[in-house]
């Protein structure tokens, strides 16, 4: 059996990491209702492509790189390294804190789908594209855990329900009105000046 190139190589761990981020119940969330705007789905595929990005590039050898520097080639990210990125991608462009482990767990299936692909193992990858293939078009639905609240920041559906309550608040009280002081004059007819109470 040969060896994959290096470019077939590159191309199924992108696609692994396109995958993973895709079978992600957060961003997939974040992506179905729009979190990151209107451009969403456009903003997962960006997400996947910078992921990458963070590796260095398996089609061409440290051998043929010109490089202007003479810094060593760029090593390879750890799974805290991607799981602080994920997390920080999520937050800003998505506005989602995710707060579960699920981003350190989605970091360390992808260094362990690039160790696998550098050994030319793409095993892991064409099941997790087995698994895109037979959950697409499902959405994902938030569930409540045990420790949350019955009203949460998540309940968006009774929007309607929370307007007519708050019709049942008790109504402003009007602050007293502070009489105006009428101005001091002097013997000479001048005004005097006094300070603003705050």
């Amino acid at each position: 059996m040969e060896a994959p190139s290096p470019a077939q190589t590159q191309t199924t761990f992108e696609r692994g990491i396109s995958l993973l981020l895709n079978l992600w119940p957060a961003l997939t969330l974040a992506v179905q209702n729009n979190w990151g705007g209107p451009d969403s789905s456009d903003k997962r595929d960006w997400f996947a492509g910078a992921v990458s990005e963070l590796f260095p590039p398996l089609t061409t050898s440290t051998s043929t790189s010109t490089s202007s520097s003479p810094a060593a080639p760029s090593e390879e990210p750890d799974a805290e390294y991607i799981e602080e990125f994920l997390l920080n991608v999520m937050l800003d462009e998505f506005e989602v804190n995710v707060d579960d482990d699920s981003a350190f767990e989605v970091a360390e299936s992808i260094i362990r789908i690039r160790k696998d692909c550098l050994k030319g193992k793409f095993d892991e990858v064409e099941q997790l594209g087995r698994r895109y293939t037979e959950k697409k078009g499902s959405k994902v639905v938030f569930a409540k855990g045990e420790d949350q609240e019955e009203e949460g920041e998540w309940d968006t559906d009774d929007d309607e329900e929370e307007d007519e309550d708050m019709e049942d608040a008790p109504a402003l009280v009007q602050a007293p009105r502070r009489e105006k002081q009428e101005p001091e004059v002097d013997e000479d007819g001048f005004q005097t000046v006094t300070r603003k109470k705050r």
